[in-house]
């Protein structure tokens, strides 16, 4: 299942609420992002930093086969992003029980949301999202508690991404994502064991 959505919208939290509840595993998706130094990271003109927002400063590739491995082998292994350094710091093994649901969340996760369904790989895919004032409140509260970046960096960052949300949100909708908040998703996955394709 498929947890997209902009920055700070509660993505991870959500997933571990789910794990915690059904033994579900989790792939954070963003511990594909690629090191600070990797030419292929795309830069911000108007902040004049690496656009962490932009899906070029993420493996998606990467991030598609780990997922194809775990389901289809029931074990994968996972790099250790520390957003903090930006780079890789280190890797570990995930595994997965056959019958299990594996939660797929990061702020590009509905760029997989095609091929994941062209492989036959998909149950569910949801955006999370709720008002940007809020999202932009949480986002700053959690960047500044775990000293992701310098904070003027993550204050002219957080006042652009939540002009820019809206935007994100449909983009994302429009990878195939349905929108929901986190207690909807809660509401509708809290009863079941294996989650059910959300329809509109």
């Amino acid at each position: 299942m498929i947890l997209a959505g902009p920055s700070g919208s509660g993505k991870s939290r959500l997933a571990a609420g789910l794990a915690t509840r059904h033994g579900w595993p989790i792939v954070r998706l963003d511990d594909f992002y690629r090191n600070e130094d990797d030419p292929a990271m795309p830069r911000s003109a108007a902040l004049g930093i690496i656009d962490w927002d932009d899906p070029a400063s993420w493996d998606g590739g990467a991030a598609l086969q780990a997922l194809e491995d775990l389901v289809c082998t029931g074990s994968a292994r996972m790099p250790r992003y520390d957003l903090s350094r930006s780079r890789a710091v280190g890797e570990s093994t995930l595994t997965a029980d056959p019958d299990a649901l594996i939660l797929a969340e990061g702020i590009f996760a509905a760029e997989l949301v095609e091929p994941l369904c062209r492989h036959g790989l998909l149950r569910a895919a949801y955006v999370i999202h709720r008002p940007r004032q809020v999202t932009f409140l949480l986002r700053l509260v959690r960047d500044l508690r775990e000293r992701r970046k310098p904070p003027r960096v993550l204050l002219r960052r957080g006042w652009a991404l939540m002009r820019a949300e809206p935007g994100v949100v449909a983009a994302q909708v429009a990878l195939g994502a349905v929108p929901r908040s986190p207690r909807a998703v809660q509401a509708e996955l809290g009863a079941v064991d294996r989650a059910v394709v959300p329809t509109d």
